[in-house]
């Protein structure tokens, strides 16, 4: 899966930028239509994607769930769309508990559970996500807020990476040589047991009461990357903010 997102509406955490992507000659980043164009010509012929004017893009291919051990789902739902990968364990109950049918599959179930969260907020975000069982990797788009929602599972059994493109847009796939290819060394994997809202950033939903800290990576040729970010133990959040601009989201996270 690939999503790419334009600067001015969701920015690319500046932890994540290289000064070394725009000096080496070999390798440097990329426009988001150059790395849009490289994921479908990489990927099979049933590889499909969406563009929202300059705002923002997605793709995926539907054929990786034969070849890949992890299923890739999509949903579209009234402007919010969700690329999942991965599998809940514990889906029958979570669409019981949200009052949704049998049928509704990852993809489905975590844009009702965003639009939840949005719109009513009963619960904080980080609880919902804590709530999920197994492998996962997701990103929603809501169209209509313009906002951007992404999460990993702490179990470390799925990739994920973020990164920077030429234009600073927010670049976010599954596919390794294809950040590497876009972003050049503006890149870093997307921390584990975290999500990231376009309005307030990035928080561990695992220690939601714990502040995130860029650590600086440097590569086997040893250029300076994309910052990897672990939870600081030692910080504590005392309040927590509400996301959201027209909605009433759900509070961001738990109370200390």
């Amino acid at each position: 899966m690939l999503a790419l997102f334009d600067s001015q509406s969701v920015p690319s955490p500046p932890e994540l930028q290289s000064p070394a992507s725009f000096r080496l000659p070999t390798a440097k980043p990329k426009l988001p239509r150059e790395i849009l164009d490289h994921f479908l010509s990489s990927g099979s012929r049933g590889a499909l994607s969406m563009s929202f004017g300059n705002a923002a893009s997605i793709a995926f291919d539907p054929s990786a769930s034969h070849s890949a051990h992890h299923q890739m789902l999509f949903c579209g739902l009234d402007e919010m769309y969700c690329m999942f990968k991965g599998s809940l364990n514990n889906l029958s109950r979570l669409n019981k508990q949200y009052g949704l049918s049998k049928a509704t599959n990852e993809a489905m179930f975590v844009i009702e559970a965003y639009r939840t969260l949005r719109d009513r907020g009963p619960y904080p975000a980080d609880q919902v996500l804590k709530e999920l069982e197994g492998n996962f990797a997701f990103v929603v788009f809501d169209r209509k807020a313009g906002s951007v929602f992404a999460a990993l599972d702490a179990n470390e059994g799925m990739d994920l990476y973020w990164g920077t493109a030429a234009d600073g847009s927010l670049v976010i796939s599954d596919k390794l040589e294809v950040i590497k290819a876009g972003c050049a060394k503006s890149f870093a994997p997307f921390p584990p047991g975290c999500m990231f809202h376009s309005e307030r950033g990035l928080m561990s939903f695992e220690h939601p009461t714990k502040k995130m800290k860029a650590m600086p990576r440097i590569d086997s040729e040893g250029v300076m990357c994309g910052a990897n970010f672990k939870v600081d133990v030692q910080s504590r959040v005392h309040t927590m903010p509400r996301v959201g601009s027209e909605a009433n989201w759900a509070t961001w996270g738990s109370h200390a």
